[in-house]
C-alpha cells in the first residue's frame, strides 16, 4: 500500500498514514517517506508500539545513524538515542541540529516519551520557504555569505540564573569546542532546493566584525521564524517527527511550566554541506569522527 499524506500547514508539514513503523519497511515506502520528507520537511508519525530499537531502526532506513551527540550522554544502554529532557535542559532556541560539526545530521527523528498537559510544543520552520521569501537584495547578499559555527556560544544568561547543575550541563556540552564554516545558504543535494543554513549555533559571518555579524543574522532568521513558514507540533503521546535537518530549523517552547517532558532524538548521519557555488564547508576545529561518520548524499 501506498503511504497517504495530510497537510498541517502550507508551507511545512504533514501527517503520514498507511504505514506501521514499528515493522521494517519496504523499499518502495521509503522512498515514498523520502519524496514526501522533501516535499513537507517535516512528517508526523503513530508511533505506538515503538521502543528505543524501534526508533533506531526506523531512522537506520534513511541511512547511517550518528551516536547520540559529540558531547552530551546517550540513553543507557542506546548510543545512537539522546535523552530530550526538560530536567537536563531547554533548548528553547531556533537552532539545526548539530551544525557546529562538519557534516550535521541530515534528518532527525523525536519522539514523545514523557508529554506536559499543556505546552511543549516544537516549533519546526522550512528555511526553503525563508530563503524565498528574502527579497531579491537581500537573496544576493545571502547567497555569497559564509558563517562560523560553534557550539561555544554567547547563552546571554544572567550569573544569578546559572546553578551548579546548570554549569555543568554547559561545560559538558562545550568540552570539545567544534568551529566550522558554513555556506549561509545550502543547496539540498536531494531537491536543488535552496535554504538558510543559519540557527542558534551560526555566531559569525566571515569577514563582518561580531557586532555587524548578529545584525545580519538576525535579520535573516527573522524570515525563518516568520509564522507561515512554522509547523507547531502539539505533541500526543506515542508520536514520531521526522524532519529533514539540512533545510529546516526548530524551537522547543519552554512553555510548561517546569512539568516533565522527554523525547528521544535518533538522528541520520548527513553529507558536508555546499554553497549555491558548489564550494563545501570546511572545520577550524574539533574532530567529530566518534559522533558521525561523512557520507555522500543520500
Amino acid at each position: 500500500m501506498s503511504i497517504e499524506t495530510t497537510k498541517l500547514t502550507a508551507r511545512i508539514g504533514a501527517r503520514v498514514h498507511g504505514v506501521d513503523i514499528t515493522r521494517p519497511l519496504a523499499p518502495e515506502q521509503v522512498a515514498e517517506i523520502r519524496e514526501a520528507l522533501n516535499v513537507h520537511k517535516a512528517l508526523v508519525f503513530d508511533a505506538a508500539g515503538l521502543d528505543d530499537a524501534g526508533q533506531q531502526a526506523f531512522a537506520r532506513h534513511f541511512g547511517d545513524l550518528t551516536t547520540a551527540h559529540p558531547t552530551v550522554g546517550a540513553v543507557d544502554g542506546a548510543p545512537n538515542v539522546l535523552p530530550v529532557d526538560s530536567e537536563r535542559g531547554r533548548a528553547n532556541h531556533w537552532h539545526t541540529d548539530v551544525t557546529f560539526v562538519l557534516n550535521p545530521p541530515q534528518a532527525s527523528t523525536l519522539r514523545s516519551i514523557t508529554v506536559p498537559p499543556y505546552g511543549g510544543e516544537t516549533l519546526i520552520a522550512n528555511a526553503a520557504a525563508a530563503y524565498r521569501d528574502l527579497p531579491e537584495p537581500l537573496r544576493r547578499l545571502a547567497d555569497s555569505l559564509w558563517a562560523e559555527h560553534t557550539n561555544d556560544y554567547d547563552y546571554a544568561v544572567p550569573e544569578e540564573d546559572i546553578d551548579e547543575e546548570k554549569a555543568a550541563q554547559r561545560a559538558q556540552f562545550t568540552s570539545i569546542t567544534y568551529r566550522t564554516v558554513h555556506p549561509v545558504v545550502r543547496v539540498h543535494p536531494l531537491t536543488g532546493e535552496r535554504g538558510l543554513f543559519i540557527g542558534g549555533f551560526a555566531q559569525r559571518i566571515t569577514g563582518l566584525s561580531a557586532g555587524e555579524s548578529r545584525k545580519v543574522l538576525d535579520l535573516l532568521q527573522a524570515y525563518v521564524a516568520r509564522p507561515e513558514n512554522i509547523l507547531r507540533h502539539r505533541w500526543s503521546e506515542n508520536e514520531l517527527v521526522l524532519f529533514d535537518n539540512r533545510i529546516t530549523q526548530h524551537y522547543a517552547i519552554d512553555n510548561y511550566d517546569g512539568r516533565p517532558r522527554r523525547l528521544h532524538r535518533v538522528t541520520v548521519a548527513g553529507d558536508v554541506p555546499v554553497g549555491i557555488e558548489g564550494k563545501e564547508s570546511y572545520a577550524i576545529e574539533g574532530d567529530a569522527s566518534h559522533y558521525t561518520p561523512v557520507l555522500t548524499a543520500a
